[in-house]
């Protein structure tokens, strides 16, 4: 199992799918060869250095965390039931109600459905939410950092930069005019 890295008042807390194979065997996140998530962090500049995946407790320096949708590893998101996506998103719910961070991205669209309780039909767009839980956190959806993904680097550095400078300014998008 992977743990979480979470605590209290995180400025964000990432949601993944499930751990893959090679973060299962490592118990560490985004330890996939070639996972892109520790080059986002710090290209975006949410990180000052780039963390390796045997340093993901170090996020919590930057207060920045990190949950999966789902515990259970599978070789790939798609090998998960609607059922535990489901499941997950009660889970992530008191996870969130608990420790209460600024921001929650998801990283993927499908996980920001499975948590809404939207059909796969529904769309969705990347970046800030806009008109989600204004006594709660932010939401934001970036692109998953799965190399399997076709999204290009440079676009999911935008998505990434987005919500570094949301954190980074400090401004709520709840209060912007």
């Amino acid at each position: 199992m992977v743990p979480d890295i979470i605590a209290q008042g995180l400025d964000v807390l990432f949601v993944g799918y499930n751990p893959g194979v090679a973060s299962e065997s490592q118990c560490h996140h985004f330890a996939g060869p070639g996972n892109l998530f520790w080059a986002l962090l710090v290209d975006s500049q949410l990180t000052p250095y780039r963390l390796r995946p045997e340093n993901d407790r170090e996020l919590l320096l930057f207060r920045l965390g990190i949950t999966n949708m789902v515990e259970r590893m599978t070789p790939s998101s798609t090998d998960l039931s609607l059922r535990e996506m489901r499941l997950g998103a009660q889970t992530l719910e008191a996870k969130i109600r608990q420790f209460q961070p600024k921001m929650v991205c998801f990283l993927g669209k499908d996980i920001y459905r499975a948590f809404m309780g939207y059909k796969r039909s529904i769309p969705v767009s990347w970046g800030y939410v806009v008109g989600n839980n204004m006594d709660g956190p932010g939401f934001f959806v970036a692109p998953n950092p799965s190399r399997r993904s076709t999204i290009p680097y440079g676009l999911r550095l935008y998505y990434f930069r987005s919500l570094a400078n949301i954190v980074r300014y400090g401004a709520h998008p709840h209060i912007m005019p």
